[in-house]
Order: C-alpha cells, then structure tokens, then sequence
C-alpha cells in the first residue's frame, strides 16, 4: 500500500491484460476498489468525480473485450477517463491526478502513448477523431478496433452529428458507445426495447436481413419493390419500440438501450459490436456518480468538485480573507440580474454551463429570457447574432476555452455584421488543474484581431459591473474577459453603474520619478499594484489599461514620451495579445526608439499544463513575488 491506500490490484502489473482472464466477481470486486481509490484521490486533489464512477464498469468491460494497446478507444470529453488511467499501468501515479507534474485529468497521449490514443478536454469530438482512425486502419490494411465513447451531453454538440452523417455514409467498421446518463438521451423504454434492439443488431440478424435483402432485389419486376417494403417495414417496427432511429437513419445499426452496469450484459454486447462489420452504436445506460450516495444524488454538484470529504460529502468553504473580493462570477451574474430587471431586451446565453458561467440567478429570475444552448457554442454565437437583429441585447457567458471553438462564428456572423452582442468570458487565464484545454490563454490574442470586436479586461469585481454596463449600451461586439477567482482587493459596495470611456485607461499609481510605468490588463493588476508596494520605489508607476481592443492609444502615446521604460502584464499568450497590441501602435506611431519595453505573460512557445493555479502563476513568473522582482531588475538596469 502506499500513503493513498491504493490497492493492490490496482497496482497489478499485469493489467489491463489480466481483465480478459478474470471472472465476473473478480471484475465486480476490482470495480469497487477502483471507485474507493476515485473518491479517495479526488476527494484530496479535487477533479471530475461523478463522470469517472459512472463509466466504472464500462472501462471494465472495453477491457475485457479488446486491447487497449492495438485498439483504439477515444473517451469524449475526456472527464471519465479515471478507471481507464488507473486500469492502464498509472495506478501507482494516481495520487497525482491533477497536481503539477503529476497526471493529468484527461486522456493525453505524450503521457500514455500505448493507451491514451487520442487527446481530449472538449466534447463532441471521439466520433470524428474515432472515424479518422478508422480510416486510416482501412488505407494501412490492418485491422484494429476503433471505438468511440461519447456522453455526458457531448452528444448535444453539431461536431458530433456531422461526424455521425460522415461515418454512416462511409460506412467503416467502428464502434460508437453512447453513454446515457440522462444527461441528453431520452430514458429507457423498457425491457422489451432492450430484447428487441439487441436482436434486431445481432451479427447473425445483420447477415440474414443482408442476404434477404439481395435475394428480394433478384426477384424479376417487384424485387426492388418487395426490398423497400421489407426496409420500411424493420424500420417502422424498430422507430415503434426503440430511441434509435435517428442513428439508423444516419447509417449506424443501433443497439439498445442497455444496461450499463451490468458486466456480463455489457461485455456480450460489445463482443456482438467488435464482430459486426459496419457501423455500430451501442446505447448503454448509466448512473452519474453511482457508487458514491452524494453523488448519485446530486451529479451535477459532484461532476466537478475541489477536496471535499470522503465520510460525508461536504465541500469545505473556502477560506476567503476579509480584503478579498466575492469572485468576478459572482459579481457577473447578479450585475447582470440588475441590469435585466431595468431592461426587458437584455437576454443571457450559456452553452451548457448556467451555474459554473454565474447565471444560475438569471434563469430563476428571467426564465423567458434565459437560454441554455448545450454544448453549441457556434450555434449559441450565431442565434445570439440573430436576436440582436430584432432589437435584443444577447450576453453570451461562455467560459474563454470553450468560445474558440465559435471563432468563425465571431467573425462572420457577428463582427462582420457589427451586431451588438456581449460576450463574457469567464475563466480567462490560467485556470488551474484542468490544464492546457480549459486554461483561457489566447482570448486577447484572438479576439483583439478581429475588427468591429471590442475587448475589455476588468482589473476586479468594483470594475466588471461597470464594464457589463458599458458594454450594453453599445451598439457594437463586445468581449469582456475575466477569470472565476477573487482579486484579493477590497470592493466598496456599488449602488450606480458608470459608464466607461472607450479606449481609455486608468492611472492607479502616478510615481514622482518618472522611470519606469507598468502597463497591466485585467485581473493582474492588483498583483503588480502589490507587487510595486512591496518595491517602496519612488519611481513606478502604475496604469490600468482596462482596453484590449481599441488600447488607450492617446494614453499609451503619452506614457511612451513620459517613461524610460514600459512594463507591459497580461495573463495571455504574448503572442498576439495585449503587450503585441500595444507595440503595434507605439511602433506605428515611432514612439518605440527611446523606450525600453519588457513584456510580461504566458509564454508563446508552449501551452501551460496543469496544477494548482497559484503554482503555475509563479512558473510563469506573473505572482506578486516574482512580478516585484522582474520590475526591480528592470528599473535597476534602465536608470544604472
């Protein structure tokens, strides 16, 4: 045992090929080793809980029927992958999930090559990465099994359909595993839907409805025509006792629904699968969180959760100081609320994320005007795009990662048409132990290049109502950036909103000695004002430049003619972002000759892993400590 207690067959170093040769009890018994060593290890590290108990036993039965090192099994989302990585030689690891250096979260092959085929951390995308290596398989000519598994509302995302209509129409032999965890699929119809999809499915069925099928269609004059009835007839029957029509439609063979706890049910239905040679779905159904009572009575508190204790399921509160501010979420959404109730055209949009976006609030509040798009965030964008042609004023709430995935949308739908719609992005910047999928690294970078978009990045919670207000009474694309954590700043209580100037900044801090100025956007600004206390140096300066996209161009101007030398902080990728903005137009403007620049940021060269968020501030050089010690080198080498 080690100091998680993991146990010992977990640490088997036979597995996951010793998973073909164990009884049924002896799977059930590793099942339930492999949930208390989950709840252990995320009720210490924090992580996606509810997800990873649920699919226990299909991890399980995906072992006992193919090789994980030939085969390919692409979890979506990638939540759920904890069985898979413990099951698959990472067992003894385990107790690092999620810490720096430690495992990852998610599936990622630079940490398993042998296992973890393909890399993942948004949804919808397993049926599209599974058909591009089914294709592949079938151009090598060799004859590996690909199977996809998607669920948890990932099957809500239009990437998934489009990959679902490719498949069916190419035909390819793969394996898609929908995991139901009432979440997006319709419920169970039954025990009779069950006997019915299962055999309607089988290899032996699939082989007699093809033969038939031919020997109707040789049949002179009426063979097509006995054919056609016959299809309509199996499908009328099938759309009569069964949810999966639709995939049928789209060229899969359906089976289902079924059990999905249950291992010798799951394990004959993907030998049934592995033996077919066309496309199969395989609709299983599942408990979120089963085996752990807080969470299979509450899945959506425990999908996601910090440490929290194992005996009860209580998540501790977090200790939060008198001088820290209650978190730019917060904030947002009962700012938003405010705002709402004085005006009726203001409407909010999620994609899929009420609670964790801030607009829990809102919904309860303006239900007509609350919109839960699911897992779209293009078709969120768009149809946001819509309602502000009819007068409305859209907020989109999405967190940062997940709106890249709408950049064209941005572009053509909504900056090409100047269209007045409101983004909010929250978790932008680093965001901890979810890693390089979720950190909101590149928003700056790709929003600030589009024309007609707007970009703001409130330094605290007492600026983002202000920014929100803003933002709403103007007619044109605006983005407002913004991380779910505290600034550690004391916030007086607000009563009026105050418009903001457009491209205009802030002087915090006017030094008497006119050395050196650091230029900070967003929520980093309170780091470098702590940063600067600490100095007690008499010559920097402090500005907020609050504006991304237009930069405070008359400001900065002033600044570069005033300064020796300009510190410019943001927590983006440098490449592209505020600093790259701020020099375009001081480069323009020739201003850049006789003033010293260091750029501050996430580095460009390479995507920030996982960890906690305080640790990887400090790696990258952006906590108070070490933003204190490069503006006094700085200052140091420019007035020597």
């Amino acid at each position: 045992m080690n100091d998680f207690n993991i146990p010992e067959s977990l640490l088997d170093e036979n597995l996951p090929y010793s998973i073909q040769r164990m009884s049924l009890e002896e799977k059930g018994r590793l099942a339930r080793d492999i949930r208390k060593t989950i709840i252990q290890v995320v009720a210490k590290n924090g992580g996606h809980l509810a997800p990873s108990l649920g699919v226990v036993e299909l991890t399980l039965a995906l072992l006992s029927v193919f090789n994980p090192s030939r085969d390919h099994i692409i979890w979506d989302v990638g939540h759920q992958c904890y069985a898979w990585k413990l099951l698959t030689k990472r067992a003894k690891d385990f107790k690092t999930l999620r810490q720096m250096n430690g495992l990852a979260g998610f599936p990622k092959i630079s940490e398993s090559p042998e296992f973890d085929h393909f890399g993942v951390g948004h949804a919808s995308t397993s049926i599209s990465a599974a058909l591009g290596m089914a294709m592949a398989r079938d151009l090598n000519g060799t004859s590996e099994d690909v199977v996809a598994v998607i669920g948890d509302g990932a099957l809500t995302g239009g990437m998934a359909y489009e990959a679902l209509n490719q498949a069916g129409g190419l035909k390819k032999r793969m394996i898609v595993i929908l995991n139901d965890n009432e979440m997006s699929i319709s419920k169970n119809v039954g025990a009779l839907s069950q006997f019915l999809s299962r055999n309607l499915a089988h290899k032996g069925f699939l082989n007699f409805k093809e033969a038939t099928g031919q020997f109707l269609k040789r049949i002179p004059k009426i063979g097509d025509a006995l054919y056609d009835i016959a299809d309509r007839g199996e499908k009328s029957f099938k759309t009569f006792f069964t949810p999966g029509m639709i995939f049928e439609g789209l060229g899969f063979n359906y089976i289902g629904p079924i059990e999905g706890h249950n291992l010798e049910v799951l394990i004959r239905h993907l030998q049934i699968a592995k033996a077919a040679e066309k496309p199969i779905l395989l609709h299983i159904r599942t408990i979120k969180g089963l085996g752990y009572p807080p969470a299979e009575n509450n899945p959506s508190r425990f999908h996601r959760v910090p440490g929290f204790e194992p005996e009860t399921g209580l998540v501790p509160s977090p200790k939060i100081n008198a001088e820290q501010g209650p978190g730019f979420t917060k904030i947002f959404g009962a700012s938003l609320c405010r705002l709402a109730g004085e005006d009726k055209k203001i409407v909010a949009i999620c994609a899929a994320m009420p609670d964790g976006a801030g607009l829990g609030e809102f919904r309860s509040r303006f239900p007509d005007r609350f919109i839960d798009a699911g897992i779209c965030e293009e078709h969120a964008v768009t149809f946001a795009g819509g309602m502000a042609t009819r007068g409305f004023k859209p907020v989109v709430a999405i967190y940062s990662t997940f709106l890249q995935r709408a950049y064209d949308q941005l572009i053509h739908d909504i900056c090409l048409q100047k269209l007045p719609v409101v983004f909010c992005l929250d978790r932008a910047g680093i965001v901890g132990e979810d890693g390089p999928s979720h950190h909101g690294a590149f928003d700056l970078t790709y929003l600030r290049s589009i024309p007609n978009m707007h970009v703001m990045a409130p330094r605290d919670e007492e600026d983002l109502p202000n920014c929100l207000y803003t933002a709403l009474q103007m007619n044109a694309p605006v983005a407002i950036r913004y991380p779910a954590m505290p600034t550690h700043a004391k916030i007086a209580p607000q009563e009026d909103f105050r418009l903001l100037e457009v491209g205009r900044g802030e002087m915090l801090i006017s030094a008497p000695q006119k050395d050196v100025c650091v230029i900070a956007a967003g929520h980093r600004v309170h780091p470098c004002k702590d940063a600067i206390s600490v100095l007690r140096q008499e010559n920097i300066s402090l500005f907020d430049a609050r504006w991304v996209s237009p930069v405070p161009k008359e400001q900065l101007k002033e600044l570069a003619q005033t300064y020796k030398g300009l510190i410019f902080v943001e927590e983006n990728c440098r490449a592209g972002g505020f600093s790259s903005a701020c020099l375009e137009f001081l480069s323009d403007e020739d201003l850049l000759a006789k003033v010293k620049i260091l750029r501050i940021g996430l580095p460009e060269a390479k995507f920030v892993e996982h960890g906690p968020a305080e640790d990887l501030r400090k790696a990258a050089g952006l906590d108070w400590e070490s933003l204190a010690k490069r503006f006094a080198e700085f200052t140091e080498a420019i007035t020597a």
